[in-house]
């Protein structure tokens, strides 16, 4: 759904589960900081909000988007994680950099995610200008931040949900 018709910090706070037992990668590009900032800070008030201890969010700044796979992959080596949220804004210019750029990180964020069996959350805004990236970080549409944060809370709550029932079945 565009974010246009919805606001991106909007959800119904009665079905996110509790994070006290979880923990959290963010890997967050510098490149466009004063979006990319932003939208961290929706994602760690969120995380936090719903009970996640402050120290069980790991923080990696990285260049650029470009970079978030990688990162990713580093964090997720180092640190044992429930899930890791990718913040990024790639604007588009006048080359096509951008269609370069954005088909390379989701590619590379979802395989990231596929091999290892840890969600990884697309927190990249891929906007044509710099006020679609400030509508979307804040701005009039919500915090795409707040909706990644989200996503995540739901999906390690899914995985934990996931290997239970898995570890229930024994013939």
């Amino acid at each position: 759904m565009a974010s246009a018709l919805k606001n991106l910090s909007d959800y119904d706070e009665k079905t996110i589960p509790n994070g006290e037992k979880f923990h959290f990668g963010i890997v967050v590009s510098d490149w466009n900081k004063e979006i990319t900032h932003t939208l961290y800070n929706g994602a760690f008030e969120t995380l936090v909000k719903h009970g996640v201890k402050e120290e069980s969010i790991e923080t990696l700044q990285v260049p650029g988007t470009f970079e978030l796979p990688s990162a990713a992959s580093m964090i997720m080596k180092s640190k044992t994680l429930n899930a890791v949220i990718c913040i990024g804004c790639v604007i588009k210019g006048e080359t096509d950099h951008d269609i370069y750029i954005n088909q390379a990180v989701s590619t590379s964020l979802a395989n990231l995610g596929m091999a290892t069996g840890i969600p990884v959350i697309f927190g990249v805004l891929t906007p044509n200008t710099e006020q679609q990236a400030k509508d979307r970080a804040g701005g009039k549409y919500g915090n795409k931040g707040v909706e990644a944060a989200i996503t995540a809370l739901r999906m390690a709550d899914l995985k934990t949900q996931l290997t239970k029932q898995k570890q229930k079945i024994g013939f």
